[in-house]
């Protein structure tokens, strides 16, 4: 998997973008993405994430993350070898360091976490879920959740298949 992570947001929050690219690489695999599959991850300042947000959302001011997906990439099948699943350019993410720093504190864990459980759902975003109804936002956050559980466990040496359920498609 081709995964480009872009620094462009000059702060630095106690993340880096070796880590960032194996987590996206990890979602990806876990999705059960074909292995050629691509993403770029823009890390932005919050001038660049305030212009995107209003450019594409028409919202005003910064946000955490977007997504702009590309070739409309789905989660692949668990019966089928992810070699056989289609390949592409799933999207693009823009990120911004320095609003996860921001959110970090009241959800209670270090703005890296926020970043990682940023760039997880953005990945989501990109592969069609959403969180718009209250059943897209249980199924949403529940993989997201499981995802970043099987990230950390992997983290620690502990086999990330251990005890995990099998990812839906959205």
């Amino acid at each position: 998997m081709n995964v480009d992570v872009l620094d462009e947001s000059g702060v630095d929050v106690g993340t880096d973008v070796v880590r960032l690219t194996r987590l996206a690489r990890f979602v990806m695999r876990r999705m059960r993405l074909h292995p050629a599959t691509e993403l770029t991850v823009r890390l932005v300042d919050l001038d660049t994430i305030a212009r995107l947000n209003e450019q594409w959302m028409g919202k005003q001011g910064p946000t955490d993350v977007l997504s702009f997906p590309m070739d409309e990439l789905t989660p692949g099948r668990h019966d089928v070898d992810p070699e056989d699943e289609p390949e592409g350019y799933l999207g693009d993410i823009a990120l911004s360091p320095q609003v996860a720093a921001q959110q970090a504190p009241a959800a209670g864990h270090e703005p890296a976490d926020e970043i990682d459980l940023l760039l997880t759902h953005g990945i989501l975003h990109l592969l069609g879920y959403d969180h718009a109804t209250a059943q897209e936002h249980q199924e949403m956050f529940g993989v997201q959740g499981r995802l970043l559980l099987e990230w950390q466990r992997s983290r620690l040496g502990i086999d990330p298949e251990a005890g995990t359920a099998e990812v839906t498609r959205p």
